[in-house]
């Protein structure tokens, strides 16, 4: 169960940084596109565990 919970969240982390990512395709500032490739990032940090 705590594997599992473990996986869910790190896939919602990748499914929120990439939101954030789609949302900016629009006109960007840069820290906004940083904050969603590390919610990516730490989303796949977390699978990896």
């Amino acid at each position: 169960m705590k594997g599992f919970l473990k996986k869910t969240l790190g896939v919602c982390l990748i499914g929120l940084g990439l939101g954030i990512l789609m949302v900016l395709l629009l006109p960007i500032t840069g820290w906004l596109i940083l904050i969603g490739l590390a919610v990516i990032a730490i989303g796949f940090i977390w699978l990896a565990c």
